[in-house]
C-alpha cells in the first residue's frame, strides 16, 4: 500500500509555466520600490516584484528615453514568483506601441 502511495506522487504532473505580458522598468526610479539602486522589476497583478535571471543592462541602456529607467514597457514573461522576487526563465522585452 505504501508502495502505491509513493508510485502515484511520483507521477504528478507539474503545471506548465504560462507565459503573461507585465509591465517591466526600474523598481526604484518607476515602480517606487526601495532598493540600492537601479535594479529591473516586473509588476504583476498590481504588486511590484524585483527580478532574478536578466538584469536592467540585459536589455538596453537603462537610462536612454525608451529605457526601464525612464518609461514602463511591457514584455513576454514566463517565470514563478519566490517569496518577494520574480524568477524569470523567459523573458522577452516587446517594442514599444504608439
Amino acid at each position: 500500500m505504501l508502495f502505491v502511495a509513493f508510485s502515484m506522487n511520483a507521477q504528478e504532473k507539474k503545471e506548465a509555466k504560462k507565459s503573461q505580458i507585465v509591465d517591466v522598468a526600474c523598481g526604484q526610479c518607476k515602480f517606487g520600490m526601495v532598493s540600492l539602486g537601479c535594479d529591473l522589476a516586473v509588476r504583476i497583478d498590481g504588486k511590484s516584484y524585483f527580478v532574478e535571471g536578466t538584469n536592467l543592462d540585459d536589455h538596453g541602456d537603462a537610462h536612454a528615453k525608451d529605457g526601464f529607467c525612464s518609461a514602463i514597457r511591457k514584455a513576454e514573461v514566463e517565470g514563478e514568483i519566490v517569496g518577494d522576487k520574480f524568477m524569470a526563465s523567459s523573458f522577452k522585452l516587446l517594442p514599444i506601441t504608439k
